[in-house]
């Protein structure tokens, strides 16, 4: 069982360059990626797309990759040799034609327009996709082993209320026991019924009491082993649970209903107080 709540981070160098992964997962009914890169690596966002959907089932996920550059690396600057010799040609011809004195210097150099231009240096596509995807294997590694930390501490509650549950069921079948033995008393509801379940003998007149609800109480055991074995499941179970609990309350509401005797009431409230506290947690669970 994981959480879907955790924190991953991982970095890679390459050429002068830091990057940077983080990943923040929190809860979210559905898988809601946000993946924010520089512009230098939107050739490949659809493939780290990919690679979270496979990691990641559930839960809203925050991706952030930053790319730090040492001072001077991230840009060139460059010189037009081509202009300034035409430029000094030009200045050698005029001389001669004009029979002009000077010499032409750096100072007036320097002031030719787009002589001098700064660019951004080109990166290393392939090498740095190699590291970005290595460092978000690293970032999404940390963020499992975050996830799995939190959801045992979560699974710890959810079966110890899964325990409460299992008590809850067994008295319920005691209860239903009890409600037969006054039925065959004559406690009933309908005195004609108590009277004729008394001469069919106490064994008929606990089976059918205890048969109203038998089959209630079978499938609400089943239940309830059945969630207490998908929490200790590794694969996402988040969905697993809900529709299991939704079982659980199905036959609780049932049993209720059929035997409306306040012990059993009373034991209807406190299992639906614990379906509502593992609910809470399945909004926390992949």
């Amino acid at each position: 069982m994981k959480s879907m709540t955790g924190y991953g981070e991982a970095s890679q160098n390459i050429h002068g360059a830091r990057i940077t992964v983080q990943i923040r997962s929190v809860n979210h009914r559905h898988l809601d990626l946000q993946v924010r890169t520089p512009r230098e690596y939107m050739s490949f966002e659809e493939e780290i797309r990919k690679l979270l959907r496979e990691k990641i089932s559930r839960g809203r996920i925050d991706l952030f990759v930053n790319r730090y550059v040492a001072k001077g690396q991230s840009r060139k600057l460059e010189m037009d040799e081509a202009l300034i010799g035409q430029f000094l040609s030009g200045i050698a011809q005029l001389k001669k034609k004009y029979k002009l004195g000077g010499e032409v210097d750096v100072a007036l150099v320097s002031t030719i327009p787009d002589v001098f231009h700064v660019r951004e240096v080109e990166i290393d596509s392939k090498g740095e996709r190699q590291a970005v995807l290595k460092a978000l294997n690293g970032a999404l590694k940390k963020l499992e082993q975050s996830r799995e930390r939190e959801g045992m501490h979560l699974r710890a509650d959810m079966e110890s209320q899964i325990g409460h549950l299992r008590e809850i069921a067994a008295a319920l079948e005691a209860r239903s026991l009890e409600t037969g033995a006054r039925q065959h008393k004559g406690g009933g509801a309908d005195g004609q019924n108590g009277e004729r379940l008394e001469r069919n003998g106490p064994e008929v007149s606990t089976a059918i009491a205890k048969g109203d609800i038998n089959e209630e109480l079978v499938r609400l055991k089943t239940h309830v082993l059945a969630l207490a074995k998908v929490v200790r499941e590794r694969e996402p179970v988040g969905k697993k649970v809900d529709f299991m609990l939704q079982e659980v309350n199905r036959e609780l509401n049932t049993i209720t209903s059929k035997v409306p005797y306040l012990p059993v009431t009373q034991l209807i409230l406190q299992g639906k107080e614990r379906v509502e506290k593992i609910r809470e947690q399945t909004q926390n669970i992949e």
